[in-house]
C-alpha cells in the first residue's frame, strides 16, 4: 500500500536505540532512510545480544531498529567524508543526529551549516540533556538519566529501599518515539506552506524530556503544589486501593478496581460484599456519591489485608478469567516471553518478520496500524556501507574517486 511518508528522504547520523528508533518510524513509514554510519559499523550493528541464535548474522536488535534503510559508511572526521554527508544533505528533507551537543558541528555537520544547504530542511537533534543549559555537554544513558529524574525513585514499596530501574531502556525508547512525531509534524508544517516559503525547523528532544513526559502527571503535580509522588510498588495510578499487585496459589495477579461499580464487582467475586459498607474501610460518602470518582480507603492497611487473604489462596488464572468476565480489567502476571507466546496463539499480537544478511528477525511492529495493515520493511538491514556506491553515484561522483576515498579510509563497508 502507498505509506504516508513516500517521497521523504532521510539522512540520518544517529546510532544505538534512539536516534535509529526515530528514523525507524519514518522508514517504516515510507520514508527513504540513509543511515550514516562509521567505517566499522555502529555499536548496535556489532552487539550481539546474550542468548541470539543468529551469531553469523546481525544482531536482532540493529535489525529490528534498522530494516528498511540504506547504510553509507563513511569517516565525517576526514573533510572528504563531511563533504560527502553535506552533499547528500542537500537533498535531504530531515537530517538527524543523536552526538552531544557540538559535536556535529565541529565536521560542518551542524543545523546552521546544514541549514545553509537546504533552508527548508528538518534537523532534529536527539541528546541526554537538551542543546542548552548546565548539563548539556554531558554523556546520557538510559538509567543514568533514570536516577537523574527521580524515574528510579518511584518504582519500589518502601520509601528507604534502594532506587529500581526500569528494567528496560524506556527512556532511549521514548525519546525515539517523540523524534518521530516531532519530524512528522514539522514535516507537514513545512509542507502545508507555499513552495517560495518553506520553512524547516530545529528540532530539540532530549532524554530529559522524554522521562518528563513518561512521568507527565507526575511532573505536573509537583510543579504545581510541590508534592513529591509516593513509591506505591504495584498499586495503581489512582490510588484506589484494589488497584493492586495480589499473590495467588499460583504466583500474582493485577487487578484494576477504581470506580465504586469496579470495587462493587470485584468483591462480589472475592465474596467480600460487605466491604462496600464498611465505613471503617472506605469513605462511604464518595463510595455512594452520584458524580462518580476513584474509591477511597479510609483504614489502607485493614482494606489491603482483607483483600490480600481474598487471593492468597485462589488462582492467579481464574481470578484473570472471573474478574474480566465481569468486567474488572485483571491480568496474571507473566513474563515477556510468555506473554508473547500467548499473544500470538490468541491473534492480540501479529509479529512483523524483518530479514537481513543470516538473520531473520521477527517484532512487534510499530504499535500501530494504518487501514488495518501493519506498516513493514520492503528490505531487510542494510550490510555497512552497502548503498554507499550507488548513493555517491547518484550524487555524480565518479566510480575512480569512490574507489580512491575507499582506499583513503573514507568509505568503509561494500564496494565495488
Amino acid at each position: 500500500m502507498d505509506k504516508p511518508l513516500q517521497g521523504v528522504r532521510v539522512v540520518d547520523m544517529s546510532h544505538v536505540i534512539a536516534g535509529p528508533l526515530a528514523s525507524h518510524y519514518l522508514a517504516q513509514l515510507g520514508a527513504e532512510v540513509i543511515k550514516i554510519e562509521p567505517p566499522g559499523g555502529e555499536v548496535m550493528r556489532n552487539s550481539h545480544a546474550p542468548g541470539e541464535k543468529n551469531e553469523g548474522g546481525l544482531p536482532s536488535g540493529f535489525v529490528a531498529l534498522n530494516a528498511g534503510k540504506r547504510s553509507l559508511a563513511v569517516d565525517i572526521r576526514q573533510p572528504e567524508g563531511a563533504d560527502i554527508v553535506r552533499a547528500l544533505a542537500r537533498t535531504a528533507d530531515v537530517f538527524i543526529e543523536n552526538f552531544r551537543p557540538g559535536v556535529v558541528a565541529r565536521y560542518g555537520l551542524g543545523y546552521e551549516d546544514i541549514r545553509a544547504l537546504r533552508p527548508d530542511v528538518v534537523y532534529c537533534s536527539i541528546s541526554g540533556f537538551g542543546q542548552q543549559g548546565d548539563w548539556a555537554r554531558r554523556g546520557a544513558y538510559d538509567h543514568v538519566v533514570q536516577a537523574l529524574t527521580g524515574m528510579m525513585m518511584m518504582a519500589g514499596d518502601d520509601e528507604h529501599a534502594p532506587p529500581v530501574k526500569v528494567g528496560f531502556p524506556v527512556i532511549d525508547v521514548a525519546v525515539g518515539m517523540l523524534g518521530a512525531l516531532s519530524i512528522t509534524a514539522a514535516l507537514h508544517k513545512r509542507n502545508a506552506g507555499t513552495p517560495g516559503a518553506r520553512a524547516g525547523q530545529h528540532i530539540d528532544a532530549s532524554m530529559l524530556q522524554a522521562s518528563m513526559m513518561l512521568m507527565y502527571p507526575h511532573a505536573c503535580t509537583y510543579l504545581t503544589h510541590g508534592t513529591e509522588p509516593r513509591r506505591v510498588g504495584n498499586r495503581g495510578y489512582t490510588g484506589s486501593p484494589a488497584a493492586d499487585t495480589y499473590r495467588c496459589a499460583d504466583g500474582w495477579l493485577s487487578t484494576a478496581a477504581n470506580t465504586p461499580a469496579q470495587f462493587r464487582l470485584l468483591a462480589g467475586v472475592l465474596g467480600l460484599e460487605a466491604l462496600c459498607d464498611d465505613a471503617a474501610l472506605l469513605d462511604i460518602d464518595a463510595f455512594n456519591a452520584p458524580q462518580g470518582g476513584f474509591v477511597v480507603a479510609r483504614d489502607l492497611p485493614a482494606l489491603q489485608e482483607r483483600l490480600r487473604a481474598a487471593f492468597a489462596g485462589r488462582s492467579a488464572a481464574d481470578m484473570e478469567a472471573r474478574l474480566n468476565a465481569v468486567g474488572v480489567p485483571a491480568a496474571r502476571v507473566r513474563r515477556l516471553g510468555e506473554f508473547l507466546d500467548e499473544a500470538r496463539d490468541t491473534g492480540a499480537l501479529r509479529p512483523v518478520r524483518y530479514g537481513a544478511q543470516g538473520s531473520d528477525v521477527q517484532t512487534p511492529g510499530l504499535g500501530f496500524r494504518l487501514g488495518g495493515c501493519e506498516p513493514a520493511p520492503q528490505t531487510p538491514a542494510p550490510g555497512l556501507g552497502q548503498h554507499g556506491h550507488a548513493l555517491l553515484q547518484e550524487l555524480g561522483i565518479e566510480d575512480a574517486v569512490i574507489e580512491q576515498l575507499h582506499r583513503n579510509g573514507v568509505l568503509g563497508g561494500a564496494h565495488h
